[in-house]
């Protein structure tokens, strides 16, 4: 019996050593290639009257980044006044689903007017129309854009169609309005 058992051992041992390899490492390898990557959340920005550029990754799965925030809220900040006020993060969730909708995923958003003090929205009222007197830029609910290659009534159709706030188009100038406040359009 001891003739036969020892070559059966060496025989096995490799086999067995390959079996325990397969069972382990094999399926770490398969495990790792099919967890999902967290998707991230970028956007890309032009701001009109400051000639400054941004692209930032806001958010990652379903968390914000906090760093990102407070540079975008830095970014966005009254450009008359140097002021900046914490953005409602659901803007920036807005602003990307909307470039996703009108098909421009990696477009750079073209910022016309991101936050205003009091202050700066008052002087718009005395010096210009259409500006309202409880403007929610004043709460940082609120952007002014356009989309370089996407006519401004396409993104004033796709942000109705979102159906997650205001929507305001400013022909004469080129722009519209989107905020995360009541659905309601002009």
């Amino acid at each position: 019996m001891n003739l036969f058992v020892a070559p059966l051992r060496q025989r096995c041992l490799p086999v067995c050593l390959l079996l325990l390899i397969s069972i382990f490492v094999v399926p770490t390898r398969t495990a790792r290639a099919t967890i999902p990557s967290i998707p991230k959340y970028r956007l890309r920005f032009f701001h009109t009257h400051t000639g400054e550029r941004l692209a930032i990754v806001y958010r990652r799965g379903n968390n914000y980044i906090p760093e990102a925030l407070a540079r975008l809220d830095t970014y966005l900040g009254d450009q008359r006044t140097g002021d900046a006020r914490p953005y409602d993060p659901r803007v920036f969730d807005l602003l990307h689903e909307l470039i996703v909708e009108v098909g421009h995923p990696d477009a750079e958003i073209d910022v016309v007017c991101g936050y205003r003090t009091p202050w700066s929205n008052e002087f718009l009222r005395a010096h210009g129309r259409g500006v309202a007197r409880h403007s929610l830029h004043m709460r940082a609910m609120a952007i002014d854009i356009r989309v370089p290659g996407v006519k401004t009534t396409s993104l004033r159709d796709a942000a109705l169609g979102l159906h997650r706030g205001g929507v305001g188009y400013y022909a004469s100038s080129d722009f519209v309005h989107v905020d995360v406040g009541r659905v309601r359009r002009w």
